[in-house]
């Protein structure tokens, strides 16, 4: 069993009444299944190499409730369960995989056009579930959205929590809408031509309802995750637990029709092995790809800035489609908002914001003061389409102390102008959800813990995360369900005011950026980059065959009039952050400019207008 990835770990229903029940387990020499409903019976399972068990039962259909006896004593839900109805310290349930797919035709974007709209579905909607995110669909779609990211999925403890403290990483959320649920939300995306991106992590498992050790070495004290004890990649028996992770992987792509994971946190995957688990992973998944005649990719999360992790195998890397690009996202925020504590003491030249655009890491070997040390290699050869980048993200908001949103710390202006320069760059843009028209709501951390001193455990955890900022006011209580429904959208603010006229903006800003070739071509080869560091400029030109357009963004607080250098031609405006319009203060940049190679353009504060070159006879 153990020299192949067949059968599938967890219960599988095979038909006609029968299930075959496969589990790691080999710290117990002894293993039953124990079948409580709809018929109660203890089915001794048999041992293989390696620590397996496995047990091919009659008479167990989907809907049956099991757990498994570990030497006679303790019974546990299985580590691979498909649904916990019950949570993570209930009963596993047999699922069957049957599901009336409608995406036959379905084999996934190009990642060049990837649009992602990061959601956590608890807070969504008012309702919290997968099928209340499907009416919503067509609005994002409308937005100028290509694909939806959602937070982690696997079961948590309670109905409250981010996601990262999953326990059951096969079992889909019960309160959610569990597996079915989750295959109907995809299906739904996919029959609109969106994709599908989940985030899924790899890196730890939650504190509550983690039953894992019980079964086998999954874990090592050799290294620790800020979060808990760190899983074992490349220590004894790590074979067995890569196997469990890539198997995860291959279920979602495959089960679940998901068209990319996002890796969470890859910098806390310790691991030694010539061939590192998430390289293992990421084959494994394009192989499945292969198999499915679909377009599958794998995103890090990474604060490492290693290029390394998306470098082709060929060349020395580890073969990811993309990653995420902090240091992109830092550096516009800190332009914007002025923080210069914690992680943002690094940042705060516009000179980076440009080194950003032209090279993606703006760490790339030299010394951090944040971390005590040189940080980083250089992105530079990385293509476009291999970095994400955003103005803000789950992390982003709901680590601040109090969750505040990009709207609660600069003024209109500058939502628009941050919108700007995430949505005209030639990287992979992801919007966190609300961001579209300025929701006011916090996005706070959220749990629903039943063990108090784990929940004072996470409160002083928090406690102590902030003390390197120096943000004031009173801790929300994770565990307090006022903090969770603080956090939901308020979704009717879309047609109001302002928020109407920001969402307005987002998609004139999106059909530019899908229908302006120069745009639509995701290239730093392609690209000029310059900064004004005096007036606060940033000067960005993009261009692919006869299509060119160039942009400028003034980060200050006053007017500013900057000189640049474009082809000499017509220049023709196509959208302007300052017009009234979008309920600026009235521009001065004309609809046309005839420049001759060099031209001064006078910009209000904190806005940006983009051009693009007539083609003459």
């Amino acid at each position: 069993m153990s020299g192949n990835w067949d059968p599938n770990l967890g219960a599988s229903f095979l038909g006609n009444g029968l299930s075959l029940f496969v589990v790691w387990a080999p710290l117990a020499p002894k293993v039953d299944v124990h079948l409580l409903a709809p018929c109660e019976r203890l089915v001794p399972m048999e041992s293989e190499e390696r620590g397996y068990h496995h047990a091919a039962v009659d008479g167990v259909e989907p809907g049956s409730l099991y757990l498994y006896r570990l030497d006679e004593r303790r019974e546990r839900p299985d580590p691979a369960s498909r649904f916990q109805p019950r949570g993570v310290h209930g009963p596993s349930e047999v699922v069957s995989p049957h599901f009336e797919w409608d995406d036959a035709g379905w084999t996934g974007l190009p990642l060049q056009e990837y649009t992602i709209y990061e959601l956590h579905v608890g807070t969504f909607t008012p309702e919290g579930t997968f099928d209340a995110v499907i009416p919503q669909l067509g609005e994002l779609k409308e937005l100028g959205i290509t694909a939806i990211e959602l937070m982690p999925v696997a079961q948590f403890p309670g109905s409250r929590n981010w996601g990262y403290d999953g326990v059951c990483p096969f079992a889909v959320q019960n309160s959610y809408g569990g597996p079915t649920g989750l295959k109907r939300l995809v299906n739904a995306c996919h029959k609109l031509g969106l994709a599908v991106v989940l985030d899924v992590v790899y890196n730890h498992l939650g504190p509550e309802g983690n039953y894992a050790a019980e079964f086998g070495p999954y874990f090592t004290d050799k290294y620790m995750t800020p979060w808990g004890a760190a899983l074992n990649f490349d220590g004894p028996h790590s074979d067995e637990v890569r196997r469990f992770f890539v198997e995860n992987a291959l279920y979602w792509v495959t089960e679940f029709h998901i068209d990319a994971l996002r890796l969470d946190a890859v910098h806390a995957i310790v691991d030694h092995s010539a061939v590192p688990f998430v390289e293992e992973l990421a084959e494994a998944v394009h192989h499945r790809a292969e198999d499915l005649s679909r377009r599958i990719y794998v995103i890090a999360e990474s604060n490492l800035n290693d290029a390394r992790l998306v470098r082709p195998r060929e060349m020395g890397g580890q073969g990811l489609d993309a990653q995420w690009n902090e240091d992109f996202h830092h550096s516009l925020r800190t332009l914007l908002t002025g923080e210069r504590a914690g992680y943002y003491q690094d940042f705060g030249e516009l000179g980076q914001l440009v080194k950003a655009f032209s090279d993606g890491f703006v760490y790339s070997g030299q010394y951090s003061p944040y971390y005590g040390r040189r940080h980083g290699n250089s992105s530079r050869d990385v293509p476009a389409h291999k970095l994400l980048v955003f103005s803000r993200n789950h992390d982003q908001v709901g680590n601040r102390m109090l969750g505040e949103r990009l709207s609660q710390l600069v003024p209109f202006e500058g939502l628009k102008l941050a919108a700007g320069v995430i949505l005209l760059s030639p990287f992979i843009p992801l919007l966190f959800m609300g961001e579209e028209y300025g929701e006011t709501a916090p996005f706070q951390y959220f749990i629903s813990h039943s063990d108090a001193q784990l929940v004072e455990a996470v409160r002083q955890g928090r406690r102590e995360e902030f003390e390197a900022f120096e943000w004031k006011g009173d801790l929300p209580d994770p565990q307090d369900e006022a903090t969770f429904l603080r956090s939901k959208l308020n979704r009717s603010l879309r047609s109001e005011g302002n928020h109407r006229v920001l969402l307005e903006f987002y998609k004139e800003l999106l059909q530019l950026r899908r229908t302006i070739t120069a745009l639509a071509d995701l290239s730093k080869e392609q690209m000029e980059v310059a900064g004004y560091e005096k007036e606060q400029v940033l000067f960005l030109r993009r261009w692919s065959g006869s299509s060119e357009v160039f942009a400028v963004f003034n980060f200050g607080d006053a007017e500013a009039a900057v000189a640049v250098r474009v082809p000499e031609g017509r220049w023709r405006k196509l959208l302007d952050s300052a017009d009234e319009r979008w309920q600026g203060e009235e521009s001065s940049l004309p609809d046309m400019l005839r420049l001759e190679g060099e031209g001064t353009l006078a910009l209000s504060p904190l806005s940006f207008a983009v051009f693009t070159k007539e083609n003459e006879p």
